[in-house]
């Protein structure tokens, strides 16, 4: 704060003794944002700070490039910026072409839910499911892990996820449920079943001039009302020359086929039931456990047979820190990730509301507080939201505000931080955002290219960083 004081009273002095021959520039928010930063510690390089709470973390990669022994997940916690897998996947093919490819991690049926999700896969499903989101007023249902509850009441379903990346094909499934419970089999061929029965004969009939419809019941003894069901006649007027069908009362023997999924033996463990195949499979069916009586899906975790790294994206459209908050399944299920490292990206929802950086951070400890109670001793990275306009195209200094705010609470609160919100030019580099196509015309959301864009930069201060730790170490 003594260097901001400094600063200010020399620009001040400066710009009252001496007369220019051109206006110096004015002193923008964003710039003050600037120097706030550099204040703390003076901000690395390489962007990331506060980043010694990520040696450990940093210790297990550089293990793992030497070794290829472990798996290594990495769990990144948003909004609709991170729901979109647009950022998060150019991270996870950018981290994963360098520390190898252990899965694709946590997937979540979003076509089910009616909304959107990654290109990675798909779901099908022949039977409607309810969904619930975090982002609602609280209510009794399954949200969980995902953000987004999952579930039907009654069997007979039939759930379909095909890989469309071939680079995630898998080799295990894990299936998260509430409390974990055995609501699911999974399968991958069914079989071809066939029952003997009979059937009643059918022949046909022409009808003859000044014959009625009760004189040709009679001659086969049928009823006039399976000649009209079986015709659909609305009424007793028949003409000459119409084939009838007639249903008799004689039976011949009829094969019923029908297919049936083949359950896959699964096992269990304390955070799911899973599936391991010795080949890598792209496609897979989720069918109704016989022994259940009720479907609720949290989500599925999908791993390779090999070392390397695991990159889950959690997202919900509209959430913020306090929807999270109101769902401990959320933070039960989290377990089931067994996170290496950690990464939050909300606010911008939180500006919406007009929350103060005060409450905002609150609800980050909040956050952080109810991971920790799981007993998950993970490294986090903050990241600063993105800029945005508020509506009417107003700027959005709560988004500023909050980025200020996380930097200054980082090392307080033991976390380290990338700052998006400085990295894309804050409030003065949104018109060029804009010209450059990288954010959306609602001036919140950003472009497939503008999300790439951070998933590069991203993965750049986190490399530059890594490497920068494997020097001194």
């Amino acid at each position: 704060m003594s260097r901001l004081i400094i600063f200010f009273c020399c620009l001040f002095f400066t710009t009252n003794d001496t007369t220019k021959e051109t206006d110096s520039p004015p002193i923008t928010k964003n710039m003050i944002h600037k120097v706030e930063k550099a204040a703390i510690d003076s901000f690395p390089e390489d962007k990331i700070y506060n980043a010694k709470v990520l040696e450990h973390f940093f210790l297990k990669l550089k293990e793992n490039e030497s070794h290829s022994n472990q798996k290594i997940n990495i769990v990144h916690i948003g909004d609709s910026h991170i729901q979109s897998d647009l950022m998060t996947n150019e991270i996870r093919k950018n981290l994963q072409q360098k520390f190898g490819n252990a899965g694709r991690g946590l997937v979540f049926p979003y076509q089910l839910a009616k909304t959107n999700g990654s290109y990675n896969e798909r779901f099908y499903s022949n039977r409607g499911w309810e969904s619930y989101r975090n982002i609602n007023p609280f209510k009794s249902h399954p949200v969980g892990l995902s953000g987004i509850a999952l579930w039907r009441d009654t069997g007979g379903f039939a759930i379909e996820l095909n890989i469309k990346e071939p680079a995630y094909k898998f080799n295990s499934i894990k299936i998260i449920t509430p409390q974990n419970q055995n609501m699911f089999d999974l399968a991958i061929s069914s079989q071809t079943k066939t029952i003997q029965s009979t059937e009643r004969k059918i022949i046909t009939h022409k009808i003859k001039k000044g014959e009625a419809i009760s004189t040709i019941a009679d001659k086969y003894k049928i009823s006039i009302a399976d000649i009209k069901r079986e015709n659909h006649l609305k009424s007793n007027n028949i003409r000459a020359g119409r084939i009838l069908k007639i249903l008799t009362n004689e039976t011949r023997p009829k094969n019923i086929t029908s297919s049936e999924f083949i359950a896959l033996d699964l096992e269990a463990d304390s955070f799911s039931h899973y599936y391991h195949s010795e080949k890598e499979l792209s496609k897979i069916f989720l069918v109704p456990n016989k022994e259940a009586s009720k479907y609720e899906l949290n989500g599925l975790v999908l791993e390779k047979d090999s070392s390397g790294l695991i990159y889950s994206n959690i997202g919900v459209n509209g959430a913020k820190f306090s929807d999270y908050n109101k769902y401990p399944l959320f933070f039960v299920q989290l377990k089931a990730l067994h996170p290496d490292l950690l990464i939050f990206a909300l606010g911008t929802n939180e500006s919406y509301d007009h929350m103060e950086a005060g409450a905002y951070i609150a609800e980050l400890r909040l956050f952080i507080k109810n991971i920790k109670d799981q007993n998950i001793d993970a490294p986090i990275i903050v990241m600063t939201p993105p800029p945005s306009l508020l509506k009417a195209r107003r700027p959005n200094v709560y988004i500023r505000d909050y980025a200020k705010s996380i930097i200054e609470a980082a090392k307080t609160d033991g976390f380290a931080v990338w700052d998006l919100y400085d990295e894309f030019g804050g409030m003065d580099g949104i018109q060029n955002l804009k010209s450059t196509g990288l954010i959306g015309p609602d001036w919140v959301h950003y472009s497939k290219t503008g999300y790439e864009k951070q998933g590069n930069l991203f993965t750049e201060a986190f490399l530059k960083t890594y490497d920068n730790f494997k020097l001194k170490n």
